[in-house]
């Protein structure tokens, strides 16, 4: 009996191999990424540190989207959970429930280290730094590591998410992965900025943000979710969200969204992230209509916007609807440049419609060899082939990323630092990156 694909129910970057041709049908993509195997070793000074937590439970969440032969979790996890997020009285706990094994990895396997460097040995071993608000990835043997500095746990968020990215390189088969320093500074993102060396500019995290209104709740939505359920709330009351999309969370929505598991497929985005919302104690409402020109914010309804939305219509309303400030982050949706984001922060020098002219045309992936096999195979008619090729490729660690750089947006204002009004990443040389200040113009 012929097993039908559907478009919402294929991992996102098992659609990556097939995309690029790297496995010629989905059994070989599914086979090959059963054999991704990643070891995390929590060995930090102080286990009980907030910032080296986060960097653990944010590199288990997204690791377990990313190498589905499994992800094992060894070092001090008998430590009480002093980050504030809603998963348990332990990290051992609050691991189990994210979907990881706790115990020794098997020889040979790739492994993150966070805490101390060791020793150098065979094999990919890399170790996350996480140090005031930078964060970043170094050899595990390496000997340097980031200057201290005022603790920001989205620091840690960002150095679990260039950890994930390096070790999925290694495993795809990048020669270079896991031999570099990577990182960067969310107080100073520009390039030339060095990320390991001390910033006395840097703020002590005091203000966050009191009320936001988040546009989408998918990849992009729930990465910003998991940032704000990291962040130091003194009573997390203190924030109140407004959750805006239509969509239902699908079989494909795990691969990709940090805070969505296989228990939520078919209920409403708006409802699954508000439960979650509130067990971490923030106030939220929803908004379950399409958002276009003709919604209004009303005046006693957050006036700060984070953008997850994945279509131009969408974004070309962002500066119409009564906004005071909105964060902006778009993701490449092909098999090469998926790892790629532009964020805005607006409203800014020329209108958003005129920045969202049309929807852009997506990759050709249809002659591959996996989708005529499909198509043999009557697993997919052309209708549903079309529907599958233009499914977005994606993988959680690039929304990671992506979301600690819009939620700095804001919290840089609020410590009187600067805007910057275009981010351009792309995490295969992220050292080539361009930012933009709000002063300055578009770069062509």
């Amino acid at each position: 009996m012929t097993t039908m694909i559907s478009a919402d129910s294929l991992h996102r970057l098992v659609k990556q191999a097939i995309d690029s041709g790297a496995a010629a049908s989905i059994a070989e993509a599914q086979a090959l990424f059963q054999g991704f195997r990643l070891a995390i070793a929590f060995e930090p000074c102080d286990p009980a540190d907030a910032v080296e937590q986060a960097t653990l439970l944010t590199a288990a969440a997204l690791a377990r989207r990313v190498f589905l032969g499994g992800v094992k979790v060894s070092g001090r996890l008998d430590e009480a959970l002093t980050v504030p997020m809603p998963l348990g009285a332990t990290l051992s706990e609050a691991l189990s429930g994210l979907g990881v094994t706790v115990g020794e990895a098997e020889p040979d396997t790739p492994v993150i280290m966070i805490g101390a460097r060791r020793d150098r040995q065979p094999g990919f071993a890399i170790r996350t730094a996480a140090k005031g608000w930078r964060g970043g990835i170094l050899p595990a043997h390496a000997n340097d590591g980031p200057s201290d500095g005022p603790a920001n746990p989205l620091a840690g968020m960002l150095a679990a998410a260039l950890a994930i990215n390096e070790a999925y390189l290694h495993v795809s088969g990048a020669k270079a992965a896991g031999r570099r320093a990577v990182g960067l500074s969310l107080w100073r993102p520009a390039r030339d900025i060095d990320w390991l060396e001390a910033d006395p500019s840097e703020p002590v995290l005091t203000y966050l943000p009191s009320q936001l209104w988040l546009l989408g709740l998918g990849h992009l939505g729930q990465a910003y979710l998991w940032g704000l359920g990291l962040l130091p709330y003194g009573s997390a009351q203190d924030l109140r969200l407004v959750l805006q999309d239509v969509d239902t969370v699908t079989a494909s929505s795990e691969s990709t969204s940090i805070l969505t598991d296989a228990t939520l497929v078919g209920i409403k985005k708006t409802r699954a992230m508000a439960a979650w919302c509130e067990r971490r104690g923030f106030s939220t409402s929803i908004q379950e209509r399409l958002f276009d020109a003709d919604f209004k914010r009303q005046p006693d309804e957050p006036a700060i916007a984070f953008c997850g939305l994945d279509n131009a219509s969408g974004r070309r309303a962002l500066d119409q609807v009564g906004f005071d400030m909105v964060v902006e982050a778009g993701l490449g949706r092909g098999h090469r440049d998926f790892r790629t984001m532009r964020l805005h922060t607006l409203p800014g020098p020329r209108p958003t419609a005129e920045m969202w002219k049309a929807h852009l045309q997506g990759e050709t992936v249809e002659d591959r060899p996996a989708y005529a096999k499909l198509m043999e195979d009557g697993v997919l008619d052309r209708c549903g082939m079309t529907l599958l090729a233009g499914k977005a490729v994606g993988a959680p660690f690039v929304g990671a990323v992506a979301a600690t750089l819009a939620l700095s947006e804001v919290l840089r204002q609020l410590h009187g630092g600067p805007v910057h009004r275009f981010i351009d990443v792309d995490l295969l040389g992220l050292d080539h990156r361009t930012v933009v200040s709000a002063g300055c113009n578009h770069p062509a």
